[in-house]
C-alpha cells in the first residue's frame, strides 16, 4: 500500500529512474532527502531504496498501474521514452503519455515535469523521433496539469547515448568516414546542467503550461564534438566528409562500431539530420543558470566514466 503524504509535503514521483537522466536525477533528489517515488514497471532493478524513496510497481502502458503511485503527488516528472523497448516507439510513448495524463490529472497532481527534445515543429522533415518527442509535450500539456516541457538536444554525460556514441566512434575509429550530418548545428548540453533545470522547474511560481529550450553555451556539429573528444583523450583522429551516407546506411554503420543497437543508432542519425539549436531564450532569462560549453561538459564526462 502507497502511504498518502501528510499536508506540507511536497511528494514527488519519478518515472524514468532506470534510465541515465532518470538515474541521475534520482541520485540529485535522495541525497536531499526529499519525499520521493520511483514509478518502475520492474522495481528490482532500481536497487535499494532510500529512507526518503519508495519504489512502486507500474506501467504506462498499464493505464491501471498509475492512480495508486500517483496519490498525493505533488510534482510528477516525466522521463519515460520507449525507443529501446518498442517496435514502434511513436505509438507506445503516445499510448503512455495519454495513460499517464490522464491518471494525473484524476489524482490532482499540481506539476507534470518532462524531458523533451530540441528540433523545430515546422521542419517538414522533423526525424520521427524529435517529432515523437514534441507529441509526448502536447499531450501532457492538454491533459490540463501544468506541465514544465524542457527541450534538449545532445545530452553530454558519462553513459548518456549521445555521448556513448561519439566516445565509441573517436575511441574505435582513426579514421572516420563521415556522412553530412556531422555538421549539422546542435547545442549540446552537460548532464549536471540538465538536472540542475529539471530541479529548479520544482520550484516556479505557478502559471500556464510552457516549453523551454535548453542549450549548452555552443553551437557545433557531431564531428566537432568527435574532434574535441579526441583532443581530450589524446588521440589523432581523421574525419573525411563524403557527400551521401543516408540514415539507413549510417545506422549499419554505427551498429558495426558502437555499442548501440541498429534501431537505436538509426532514429538518433535520424535525429542528428535536424537543427537543433536553442531559438528561444526564455530559459536564461527565466531560470538563475548558465549552462556551459562543449569543453568543459565532455571534460566532465570523461572524468566520470574513469
Amino acid at each position: 500500500m502507497i502511504s498518502v503524504p501528510t499536508a506540507g509535503e511536497r511528494q514527488i514521483l519519478l518515472t524514468g529512474a532506470g534510465g541515465y537522466v532518470g538515474g541521475e536525477l534520482r541520485k540529485r533528489l535522495e541525497a536531499r532527502h526529499l519525499p520521493l517515488r520511483c514509478l518502475a514497471r520492474k522495481p528490482e532493478k532500481l536497487g535499494e531504496a532510500t529512507a526518503s524513496t519508495k519504489i512502486v510497481a507500474g506501467d504506462v502502458l498499464e493505464p491501471g498501474s498509475l492512480q495508486a503511485a500517483l496519490t498525493g503527488i505533488d510534482t510528477a516528472y516525466y522521463l519515460v521514452h520507449l525507443m529501446e523497448q518498442s517496435n514502434d516507439f511513436a505509438a507506445d510513448d503516445r499510448r503512455g503519455a495519454e495513460n499517464f495524463a490522464t491518471a494525473a490529472r484524476a489524482s490532482g497532481v499540481r506539476r507534470i515535469i518532462y524531458l523533451g527534445g530540441l528540433g523545430d515543429d515546422a521542419d517538414p522533415e522533423l526525424s520521427p523521433h524529435l517529432r515523437s518527442r514534441h507529441e509526448v509535450g502536447r499531450i501532457l500539456a492538454a491533459s490540463g496539469v501544468e506541465t514544465v516541457e524542457f527541450r534538449a538536444a545532445i545530452i553530454i554525460g558519462a553513459h548518456s547515448s549521445s555521448y556513448q556514441l561519439l566516445k565509441s566512434l573517436a575511441d574505435r575509429l582513426p579514421v572516420m568516414i563521415c556522412p553530412q550530418w556531422l555538421n549539422t548545428p546542435t547545442q549540446p548540453i552537460a548532464i549536471d546542467d540538465v538536472l540542475d533545470y529539471l530541479d529548479a522547474a520544482r520550484d516556479l511560481a505557478p502559471g500556464p503550461s510552457r516549453i523551454f529550450e535548453i542549450g549548452g553555451d555552443d553551437i557545433l556539429g557531431y564531428g566537432d564534438m568527435i574532434r574535441e573528444y579526441s583532443r581530450q583523450m589524446g588521440l589523432e583522429r581523421v574525419l573525411i566528409q563524403v557527400p551521401v551516407l543516408t540514415p539507413y546506411l549510417s545506422s549499419l554503420w554505427l551498429a558495426l562500431v558502437t555499442p548501440e543497437s541498429f534501431t537505436v543508432g538509426k532514429h538518433l542519425v535520424e535525429g542528428l539530420r535536424n537543427p537543433t539549436v536553442v531559438r528561444d531564450p526564455v530559459a536564461l532569462k527565466t531560470f538563475d543558470l548558465r549552462p556551459k560549453g562543449i569543453r568543459p561538459a565532455i571534460e566532465q564526462a570523461i572524468a566520470a566514466q574513469n
